[in-house]
């Protein structure tokens, strides 16, 4: 059933009809609060697709092609969460693995039928874990991205999925050296959590409309961090991750950032924030190396490379989509996915790139740019709230900033209406009447 915003949501934090006033309240009750408000909110991630195999258990009618298996015990699975595997008919030995995490209200069924990961995983011999969490956990079954209990290393549901990766290690053999993560919206957010409390566990991730590490750590912070979104320093937003396991002293995971240009869930500028977080973690700056443009709807690539070469940051901005998994039905070497719907729209099969970037299709060698190196100018004509909204401008003290040039674009409103030219990635200038 479609989400419905009500014009009049409760106060972000009230306490839910029944609670008693004074004192500490329980983990459960806070934990239902921090639901409710969500759910009113629209927020992460909303239904699955119409006509998809109902929430939990996945029974191995929803994808006769692609069952999947339920693990019953994989350790002593503090976050309460459940663990589903896809493994290929010719699993090799040392098999990578990536762990998969869906999006509220749905299910590892539902992810698993429509994200197009079991389709590579088949070409290239990979592991999939699907981890899935409950409305016990949460009334929207939404990864709790924004419980400091779920999201520090060694608790909660945090603890639960680095368990299935130790699972998977000893019954199924996978290699250790190579596992992966990635989730839409809460599950993005959830991957965040996972890149920084385990460092030491997951070699890459891919975040696919997600938040960063350390943006909510309760539920009205994590309505700003959904939208219009939190701007901190690069510094402020690496330290945080520094912070997850201190001592740490890497190799960092490598981390691959997908996101609609038409999100109205989670805003386009988390996808800056956390180009800002994994680039400063890595020791880079903020400007790509290399730019390009990629799939059949020139989806804008930007590149941040080590000093190797290798791309270790990467953010990939799709146009004219909103909330969900670009995926790109068909049975092209490049396409996957189940028929495009609301949350897993037909656009471009992430899943393909992002099996490429971690490494997974056999390339061996950085693929060259698509395009010349330098990309395209975007020019975008909005008021300066929505520029702000979408990320391409920052408000301090109700003035509003562009993002990148600092030019002062007048009060933060929807009165005030400027044109910002986009060049390289992230990098937004004034361009009221200049730009084509």
């Amino acid at each position: 059933m479609p989400y419905v915003m009500p014009p009049h949501p409760a106060p972000p934090g009230a306490p839910p009809p029944g609670a008693r006033h004074g004192g500490r309240r329980s983990r459960g009750v806070r934990r239902f609060a921090a639901v409710v408000a969500l759910a009113t909110a629209a927020a992460l991630a909303g239904p699955g697709p119409a006509g998809a195999a109902p929430t939990g258990p996945p029974t191995g009618e929803a994808r006769a092609a692609a069952p999947l298996e339920r693990v019953t015990s994989f350790g002593a699975n503090p976050g309460g969460l459940n663990m589903y595997v896809y493994r290929p008919a010719a699993l090799p030995a040392d098999a990578p693995v990536v762990v998969a995490l869906h999006g509220c209200t749905q299910s590892a069924q539902v992810y698993s039928d429509n994200s197009g990961l079991n389709t590579f995983a088949d070409r290239h011999g990979f592991l999939v874990v699907y981890a899935e969490t409950t409305a016990a956990n949460n009334a929207n079954k939404c990864f709790n991205w924004f419980q400091p209990g779920d999201t520090r290393r060694g608790q909660g549901e945090a603890a639960s999925i680095r368990q299935m990766v130790a699972h998977a290690a000893t019954a199924y053999g996978v290699d250790t050296g190579r596992v992966q993560v990635t989730g839409l919206s809460a599950g993005g957010a959830m991957t965040s959590v996972m890149l920084a409390a385990y460092p030491d566990v997951f070699a890459a991730g891919a975040v696919v409309a997600g938040i960063p590490y350390g943006c909510g750590v309760d539920v009205v912070s994590a309505f700003g961090c959904m939208s219009p979104g939190t701007d901190r320093t690069p510094a402020a937003w690496a330290q945080a991750v520094r912070d997850a396991h201190p001592g740490f002293a890497g190799p960092w995971p490598r981390v691959a950032i997908w996101h609609g240009d038409n999100d109205a869930t989670v805003a386009p500028k988390n996808a800056d924030e956390l180009r800002d977080q994994w680039t400063a973690v890595h020791g880079l700056d903020q400007t790509p190396d290399r730019t390009s443009t990629i799939g059949p709807n020139g989806t804008r690539r930007s590149e941040y490379l080590s000093a190797g070469g290798t791309s270790v940051v990467e953010v990939d901005r799709v146009p004219g989509i909103g909330h969900g998994t670009p995926v790109d039905p068909g049975g092209g070497g490049e396409q996957c996915g189940a028929t495009g719907t609301q949350h897993f729209i037909d656009s471009i099969c992430s899943s393909h790139w992002i099996t490429r970037f971690f490494g997974l299709d056999g390339t061996t060698t950085p693929e060259p740019p698509v395009d010349p190196p330098t990309e395209p100018a975007a020019c975008w004509t909005a008021n300066n709230y929505e520029h702000v909204r979408a990320g391409r401008a920052t408000t301090t003290g109700g003035q509003v900033y562009a993002k990148g040039s600092g030019r002062h674009l007048g009060l933060y409103n929807t009165f005030v209406t400027h044109t910002l030219k986009e060049s390289p990635a992230g990098y937004y200038a004034l361009a009221d009447g200049a730009c084509p």
